[in-house]
């Protein structure tokens, strides 16, 4: 039976906690207009006449006896074009040309409402369609092309098709038998948007940063996460993930964070040229910022709202990023209403369902055949700001059972200025064997040897390093300290890397590749001259500059520039002997 929207009334107001009584016919996650601002809240308990509800916006002027009248639907977002390119809060509703204050009700209008859509029919009257499949495309809605496509539940024949023409954000662009199909549609965003089925295979994401590709991938579908103290260098890292990951579709999710982080996120965004489509990188990218001072709680619907707008773009065809920063203060945002509304705290004062909702969030990553029988996926990466850098609290352990990749950032890396500052030592891939598989079948055989030998060469250098400052750096035998040079090599000619170096700011796979068979052969090379009996003093004095620099010196694709080191370095240690 459909639901008639009812009133009830307010009866009291704690911050975003709202409770209302006299609502008889709402359900759990309906949504409600609150007093005559009409401000959005959302049922999360129910108990008789009474429910209980979680405001998205700031209940200030909210009293005891407003109308609480239901709408009779769950939170839902307007889908399509005018999503590319623009910055958007927690409920979808437009920031881009929004006053400094935003008022305590804001109407919610389709993406692109105020801009003309031109539609490119792609299929034709008469044609037997399926839900998922391609109706047509609109120009100029970003970067990426942008589709229409039949709708979720809908197929039959087309009986009309709009033509070549100027349209609005909500016109009707195709009718199938009896539905007709718009240009945006609204789906609820704790509803995970369906598929057919989930694709096994691992296919891995380029990210463009060295330590990440070489040592600790991630799959396209999976889930990454990035917990690291403050000042450890989690938004950069992001941001450049933003900026040179080989995705299609950008989704930045700023979750609590400071207001000028996002600023400067959108600006450098909008300034940067994408190599890939010739454009802007913006206009491939969704921004969603509810930052440190909007209201709590649109800040935990964000979250959902930004892997909502990734599937839309995923059942296009494409592959599509989430970014969440920071998933932290989204869990701070459930444990203050938690508070608020009484339940019994967990540890440090998290509610019970903090697992649970973490991994409803990251469960709806994956890579897929859509409804349409295209292969695309979503990757979410989130960061995690635990309190004190302590990677035991509850956010951080809870989200470790739940991510595939891990990028743990170390601050004491961030303090010596080691950037990425991702802790060789703490890190995992549950995916890299997958990954090996995936670049053996398609031409770097030598991926997941490359990858070990490095680890190792990571993991007694740290081992003897501890042992070093106990004894000595001289009273080590000349193969241990080649090890520890060795080591040294990885970390500041391979792991490190720089984001304001024009040359080194991403790096392609070959060349990532190149520099780390480089530093290898040169290690090898060095352990060698030391056990044919050549003064440890003597090959540590050789001048290693072409090879640190090499990341430098060379093009982000110039895997033959630094191949080219290889042969002078290995005369100039040979001469040695």
């Amino acid at each position: 039976m459909e639901r008639v929207n009812t009133s009830g009334s307010v009866v009291r107001v704690s911050g975003p906690l709202v409770e209302v009584e006299g609502v008889g016919a709402l359900a759990m996650s309906d949504v409600v207009a609150l007093g005559p601002a009409h401000m959005s809240a959302e049922t999360v308990e129910r108990e008789g006449d009474r429910a209980v509800l979680q405001a998205y916006e700031y209940t200030g002027g909210l009293r005891s006896g407003d109308v609480a009248a239901s709408t009779g639907a769950q939170l839902s977002i307007p889908l399509g074009p005018g999503l590319l390119g623009q910055a958007f809060d927690g409920l979808l509703r437009p920031l881009t040309g929004a006053g400094l204050w935003l008022g305590a009700a804001r109407t919610t209008e389709p993406p692109g409402q105020d801009s003309s859509w031109r539609f490119a029919a792609g299929a034709e009257v008469g044609d037997a369609v399926a839900e998922g499949d391609v109706l047509g495309t609109v120009a100029d809605a970003g970067s990426v092309e942008h589709r229409v496509l039949v709708p979720v539940g809908v197929s039959g024949t087309v009986t009309w098709l709009a033509g070549d023409e100027e349209l609005a954000a909500d016109a009707v662009v195709a009718r199938i038998g009896d539905h007709e199909v718009a240009l945006t549609s609204t789906w609820p965003i704790r509803r995970p948007r369906p598929f057919r089925q989930r694709r096994s295979e691992a296919v891995p994401l380029r990210t463009g940063q060295r330590v990440l590709d070489l040592l600790f991938p991630v799959a396209r579908g999976a889930t990454a996460a990035v917990p690291g103290g403050f000042g450890a260098g989690k938004t950069l890292l992001l941001q450049q993930i933003a900026k040179w990951s080989d995705a299609d579709v950008i989704v930045y999710v700023g979750c609590g964070e400071r207001g000028n982080e996002m600023a400067d996120v959108l600006g450098t965004l909008t300034e940067l040229s994408d190599e890939r489509t010739g454009g802007r990188l913006i206009d491939r990218t969704v921004i969603i910022a509810n930052t440190s001072n909007m209201p709590m709680m649109a800040r935990e619907a964000g979250i959902h709202t930004g892997v909502t707008v990734a599937e839309y773009y995923r059942d296009m065809g494409y592959d599509v990023v989430v970014i969440a920063d920071s998933t932290s203060r989204w869990a701070e945002a459930l444990r203050e209403f938690a508070n608020r509304n009484g339940q019994l705290p967990a540890e440090e004062g998290y509610p019970a369902s903090l697992a649970s909702e973490l991994a409803a969030f990251y469960e709806r990553a994956g890579r897929v055949e859509t409804l349409g029988r295209r292969t695309a996926s979503v990757t979410v990466i989130g960061a995690v700001s635990p309190p004190g850098g302590d990677m035991t609290e509850p956010v951080t352990t809870a989200t470790q059972r739940f991510a595939r990749t891990l990028w743990q950032l170390d601050r004491d890396l961030a303090y010596a200025r080691h950037y990425p500052a991702v802790s060789w030592t703490a890190s995992f891939a549950r995916d890299d064997d997958a990954i090996g598989r995936w670049y053996a079948e398609n031409g770097d055989a030598a991926w997941v040897a490359r990858r070990a030998r490095a680890l190792t060469l990571l993991s007694e250098s740290d081992r003897l390093a501890s042992l070093a400052e106990l004894l000595g750096h001289a009273s080590l035998p000349g193969h241990e300290r080649m090890i520890l040079l060795g080591g040294r090599l990885v970390r500041d000619g391979v792991l490190m890397q720089s984001a304001l170096s024009p040359n080194d700011a991403s790096c392609s796979a070959g060349k990532a590749a190149a520099i780390l068979d480089l530093v290898l052969d040169v290690a090898d090379r060095c352990a060698r001259l030391a056990e044919d009996g050549v003064p440890a003093a003597a090959i540590e004095r050789i001048d290693f500059g072409d090879v640190l620099r090499a990341r430098d010196e060379t093009g982000p694709d110039d895997a033959a520039g630094v191949e080219a080191r290889r042969g002078p370095m290995l005369r100039r240690l040979e001469a040695l002997r």
